[in-house]
């Protein structure tokens, strides 16, 4: 224990004296103003049409399942029938994020659409996303009061809307459209990344969903 601490307190060390002296700083600096990019796997490097292909295969690799909608008028009857095709009660926890106001709930009157932060009676939730980063099948979401971090994680079902022209193909490229919605200033105090549903191998190296979050993510993609 107290070589570790050693060990950690040496590395700590090494880090501020290189942050303090002039040349640590610079570089500091630097890399925060430029963000320079680390090797990019060719795989996302797409037109972006192909790269919407490849966040739809990837997704579904990862136990996600997508949705090819025409609009957001599309999105209540996709909603509801999703729902009933798993047996599931006809209610959904909605963001109440702005993006989402276009879809016309009134068409499904039987489905039951409330709004806010999950709840602990909340079997579904619907939320946006702010980006798609093909090369892993990753959503990119943000947290606001708009976007409550709740909805991500505690309902059993998480549904997504997501525009094809919110997918990006790397990590890198989500970072960047962040950066630039930001206008250079405050971040969001909480990004999520999600990669398919949540899922743990701990028990006997088998694969159990649900472990730490939604057991299901429907992402409905939806034309821009």
């Amino acid at each position: 224990m107290a070589d570790s601490q050693s060990a950690r307190a040496q590395i700590l060390g090494g880090i501020r004296k290189a942050l303090n002296s002039a040349e640590g700083s610079e570089e500091a600096r630097r890399r925060l103003a430029t963000h320079p990019r680390n090797l990019i796997p060719a795989r996302a490097q797409l037109p972006h049409d192909r790269q919407v292909e490849l966040f739809a295969a990837m997704a579904a690799e990862v136990s996600a399942t997508v949705e090819l909608l025409g609009g957001m008028a599309d999105v209540p009857g996709a909603v509801a029938d999703y729902l009933a095709g798993l047996n599931l009660p006809a209610e959904v926890r909605v963001a109440p994020d702005a993006a989402l106001d276009p879809i016309p709930w009134d068409r499904r009157p039987t489905l039951t659409v409330t709004r806010g932060r999950a709840r602990d009676t909340d079997g579904a939730s619907l939320t946006g996303a702010f980006a798609g980063v093909a090369e892993t099948g990753t959503l990119m979401l943000l947290s606001g009061a708009e976007r409550p971090t709740t909805l991500n994680f505690l309902p059993d079902t998480h549904i997504v809307v997501l525009t094809r022209g919110q997918i990006v193909g790397t990590m890198e490229d989500a970072w960047d459209r962040l950066r630039a919605a930001g206008g250079g200033g405050a971040l969001p105090r909480t990004v999520n990344f999600i990669t398919g549903p949540s899922r743990t191998g701990d028990i006997e190296m088998r694969i159990e969903l649900g472990a730490h979050g939604p057991r299901r993510l429907h992402i409905l993609l939806v034309e821009d």
